[in-house]
């Protein structure tokens, strides 16, 4: 039997040869893209242009549903109308942000506004501690107005009900180390704490203490009467308190802050649109998230700035006729992130992908692209669509970075840091997850690691002028090339999509191999079911992705060339399985299909737009059947569960779900996927199909 697996073995990487050969070509080409349009961009883009808007965003304490957020919208909208947009090519669409309307699934932010805070130490001794405006992420957000004085209580996390075990917090201040929101939630709406004082303290606070974090209330609806206020602290004075409490001595507080606090109030949208020559009603979207508190200038005044100078850049570039009108249309979107880009979506429909008949073909989205990359030690993330809708956006936005990567791009007062960039499979936490939803193909620009995200250390002066000008090239290069792909670019795209396809079928298939090797007799079975429920999956989302070439250019012999590369794909994913079922075979084990059961034949259609809210269905069941989502019986990740329910299509069983969940993110246990689809179905964002 040895020998027979060992001939397997040979014959599995003689075809991996063979397929070396025949598209080593199409796997060592780059994607063509006109000279001179690149160095045209990289002339007329600008990243210190760019950075100028990051310390005029930053200057705005821009919180969602905020009047600082307000101020910030106009800036932009004022530089667009600087730059020749007109009334009808640049505007804000405002949706009301109360606590009470909801977007989707997703309840909206309340408006805000504060004037001035300040929290201060008056036994042991006197001294003020921090203050608003001069530090804005001082004043957890959607705080209320008030004025306490009151004694510390030390909580620890603070969002556990262990943590208030043996502790009287009633009438008190609580100093806790966790999340701001989370621990008014217990400290103060549970057990009558008055307001809260909040610190980091994780590692990146132990290497900083002295920067605080931004955290916020997010009220609930019925929490919005009930709300006071809370102070960010840094972890220097955070310990420096928690050890005069742990030392026994008594500490007290006074802490206040004056204005409307919570309102009614708007969340506005930017709107930038330049229109397309020959098919002006397909569009490719360029956003970005305009929000946070003041100076948050990585994130995400940097995408924010990247995408108004790539709109100035495009606008001054097509009137002054050095660049052609494209021949789909761009729209830009500045945001505030997740409740506003879901507000837009719901005033929208139109809004959508081919895959849901729509018309919107493509989105990039900014979220961190200024690091300065020898200050932050981080790297440029391009991560690339799910699975759930394959797209050949991935393949044009991978060749604009590399050719990126092979610039000299320098500014007068940026950095000389080398390139460094991934392209990594897909993530969320940002707005080209409601893109996504809407079957709009769609990627993300981020760095990562970043010690200042979500502190106050996110300052301009870590912003990269050269850092903003690769990214902004990369992202207008395959915009620009999309909207205008010209026969022959498609055909060129297509061998370059269809190389890289083989490539993955490829790595699917020795990553299979190497399994079914190591598999014992009795997990033999399993094993080769799940190798071939990957293999399929991979097969199907690469020809998803070819195919996706047709949505940019459908001329005949660019038709022909897609059907072609189906066919080589098929062909090898065809050779590759058959080879992988006779090392099964060799085993002495007859392989087997996955077939569904009656309960796993069920189908479901969606009943809301947009990502679930991340507390459903838990939030809306009884607290018996909530708490399993709380224990550690619940597995599936939150990427698991965006993409779940986006293979929702009405024409899925819960099995082929389950299929392709495990395909995408390693095994995936049905009765999780099961009992979560049935709870979705309990809380009305989903129904059964009859």
């Amino acid at each position: 039997m040895f020998n027979l697996i060992c001939c397997q073995t040979r014959r599995f990487f003689l075809l991996f040869l063979l397929t070396d050969i025949v598209f080593s070509s199409l796997q060592a080409q780059d994607l063509p893209f006109d000279k001179n349009l690149r160095n045209l961009f990289h002339e007329a883009l600008s990243g210190e242009l760019a950075k100028e808007h990051v310390i005029q965003i930053t200057r705005h304490h821009r919180i969602q549903g905020s009047r600082g957020y307000r101020a910030a919208a106009h800036y932009v909208l004022d530089q667009l109308r600087s730059y020749g947009f007109s009334e009808d090519e640049a505007y804000i669409e405002s949706f009301p942000s109360d606590g009470k309307v909801h977007y989707q699934t997703w309840q909206s932010p309340s408006g805000w506004h504060i004037e001035a805070a300040e929290l201060r130490m008056l036994e042991p001794y006197e001294e003020r501690i921090v203050g608003y405006p001069e530090i804005a992420m001082s004043v957890i957000t959607y705080s209320n107005p008030g004025d306490v004085t009151a004694e510390l209580v030390w909580v620890g996390e603070g969002t556990h009900d262990s943590d208030y075990q043996g502790k009287d917090v009633q009438g008190k201040f609580v100093l806790a180390t966790g999340y701001g929101g989370a621990v008014h939630r217990l400290a103060v709406l549970k057990y009558g704490a008055k307001a809260v004082v909040c610190y980091l303290d994780d590692e990146r606070a132990l290497q900083h203490p002295d920067m605080l974090a931004y955290t916020g209330m997010w009220p609930r609806t019925e929490e919005l009467d009930r709300v006071t206020f809370g102070f960010n602290i840094t972890h220097r004075q955070g310990e420096k308190l928690k050890k005069l409490l742990l030392s026994g001595k008594k500490v007290v507080l006074h802490g206040w802050v004056r204005g409307v606090g919570l309102e009614p109030y708007f969340m506005d949208v930017v709107v930038a649109h330049i229109r397309g020559s020959e098919r002006p009603d397909e569009e490719l979207v360029f956003s970005a998230h305009l929000d946070h508190p003041k100076e948050s200038a990585n994130d995400n005044a940097s995408g924010s700035a990247a995408i108004l100078d790539i709109a100035r850049t495009l606008k001054e570039l097509i009137d002054s006729g050095r660049l052609p009108r494209p021949k789909r249309s761009f729209r830009f979107l500045w945001v505030p992130e997740w409740y506003g880009t879901m507000a837009y979506i719901d005033a929208h429909p139109e809004l959508k992908g081919p895959e849901l008949g729509g018309r919107f073909l493509a989105n990039l989205n900014l979220d961190m692209v200024g690091e300065h990359l020898e200050l932050i030690h981080s790297k440029l993330l391009i991560t690339r669509t799910p699975d759930s809708i394959p797209s050949v956006l991935n393949e044009v936005v991978a060749e604009m970075a590399k050719m990126v990567d092979g610039m000299n791009i320098r500014t007068p007062r940026g950095s000389l840091s080398a390139f460094n960039y991934r392209i990594t499979p897909y993530s969320g936490g940002s707005d080209h997850m409601m893109f996504i939803d809407r079957k709009i193909p769609a990627m993300m620009f981020s760095h990562s690691p970043d010690y200042t995200h979500h502190t106050s250390e996110d300052t301009p002066d870590k912003v990269d002028p050269v850092e903003l000008e690769r990214c902004e090239i990369i992202a207008t290069s395959a915009m620009w090339y999309l909207a205008n792909l010209e026969t022959v670019q498609a055909v060129d795209l297509v061998y370059l999509a269809g190389g890289h396809a083989l490539e993955r079928l490829q790595k699917a298939a020795k990553e299979g191999h190497q399994k079914l090797l190591q598999a014992t007799d009795g997990t033999l079975q399993v094993t080769w079911q799940e190798v071939q429920n990957r293999l399929k999956h991979v097969a199907e989302r690469e020809h998803a992705t070819i195919n996706s070439v047709l949505y940019f250019n459908d001329a005949d012999s660019v038709k022909m060339m897609v059907d072609w590369m189906n066919t080589q794909i098929n062909f090898h994913h065809q050779n590759l399985l058959s080879l992988l079922e006779s090392i099964v075979k060799s085993r002495g084990i007859t392989p087997l299909e996955v077939t569904a059961t009656a309960e796993d034949s069920r189908i479901l259609l969606r009943l809301t737009r947009g990502p679930i809210d991340f507390n459903l269905p838990a939030r809306k069941l009884p607290q018996k059947e909530a708490a399993w989502y709380q224990s550690n019986q619940f597995k599936l990740s939150g990427a698991a569960r965006f993409e779940l329910v986006n293979f929702i299509n009405g024409k899925r069983t819960v099995s082929q779900i389950q299929d392709a969940l495990s395909a995408e993110f390693g095994p995936v246990e049905l009765n999780q996927v099961a009992h979560y689809l049935e709870d979705l179905v309990k809380v009305g964002v989903l129904k059964w199909k009859e």
